[in-house]
């Protein structure tokens, strides 16, 4: 496993809590030391995290390690059939998209797919969607308002390919017509950000009703390496663009980008893949019992006035 040098500590108590939990099974004397450890790591873990920086949150929501779409899907979507294509060119890889049973009620579901390791990165492209990827989301948006089911979206994206091969095939037109066709659909819309989010790339799965956030997701314009090498022509000095961005998920927050923080288990969520998934499936139940309240010609605004409420402000 992969582990960042400030997380080390709460990494190693996870590991020795796991191994413990094994022993445990066969030897009842190491019950004590177990309850001792586990009620330990939220200890260290809050008190560690408590003083993360906003870069170390940006490096957090890209952890290898972290759950991505497909491992969400399991554990919230039964019976998860996945869809192909975008009928025009190909498959992206970048982007899954299917149908499913959430908590007994089908949905699409549509999200950014990262790989683990260098194969499944190169096949996935490290989570950067291709314009087929969009049109491909696209196909299910409009499936899924053809038929009445709630769109699930899960963001998890360094940004659009910015490929010459992607711009020959109308990356910007793609995402345009992406975001055009989900702030149409008459269905309830919520987006889940479980890692980082970027540009255009990300809120083409983002114009939701609702937005939610993990508690080490982020959510930008722009990485904050790719700011530095604007603003400054030196993206070393990314660490001071993470913390202007204001990013991370209390900045979302605080401005309304987001509407809710989903706290992640002791240690983050990769490290207890189970539990976030349960904190998560959570939220979007209550956000979807919500939204089902509004009557699905009344959804579409909703959306809008949610996007357009964004950087309003009072002067005093």
């Amino acid at each position: 496993m992969h582990v960042l040098p400030f997380e080390k500590p709460i990494a190693d108590l996870c590991d020795r809590v796991r191994e413990l939990r094994g022993i445990a099974q066969r030897d009842a004397s190491q019950d004590a030391e177990l309850d001792r450890l586990e009620a330990e790591v939220p200890r260290v873990s809050k008190d560690t995290f408590r003083a993360l920086t906003p870069h170390q949150k940006v490096q957090l929501s890209r952890h290898p390690n972290r759950p991505f779409t497909l491992d969400y899907v399991k554990r919230l979507v039964a019976g998860f059939v996945e869809l192909h294509g975008d009928r025009r060119f190909a498959d992206d890889a970048s982007i899954v998209a299917g149908l499913g049973t959430f908590r007994g009620r089908n949905v699409a579901v549509v999200g950014h797919q990262k790989g683990r390791g260098t194969k499944e990165n190169m096949k996935r492209n490290f989570g950067m969607p291709h314009p087929e990827g969009y049109r491909k989301a696209i196909r299910l948006y409009e499936l899924a308002d053809r038929f009445n089911l709630p769109i699930l979206t899960f963001i998890d994206t360094p940004g659009a390919y910015p490929g010459i091969g992607a711009e020959e095939r109308g990356q910007s037109e793609a995402i345009g017509a992406a975001l055009q066709t989900l702030a149409r659909v008459r269905v309830p819309v919520i987006a889940s950000i479980i890692g980082e989010g970027g540009s255009g790339g990300a809120l083409a799965l983002g114009v939701a009703n609702r937005v939610i956030v993990l508690e080490f997701g982020c959510y930008s314009v722009i990485s904050p390496e790719g700011c530095a090498a604007i603003l400054w022509k030196d993206g070393a000095r990314a660490e001071e663009a993470a913390e202007r961005l204001k990013m991370t998920a209390p900045d979302l927050l605080s401005v309304g980008v987001v509407d809710e923080i989903v706290e992640e288990p002791p240690g983050a969520a990769h490290q207890d893949a189970d539990e976030a998934a349960r904190r998560l499936e959570a939220s979007i139940a209550r956000h979807l019992d919500e939204l089902d309240r509004i009557g699905s010609d009344d959804l579409p605004a909703d959306r809008y006035r949610r996007f357009r409420g964004l950087g309003a402000y009072l002067e005093a």
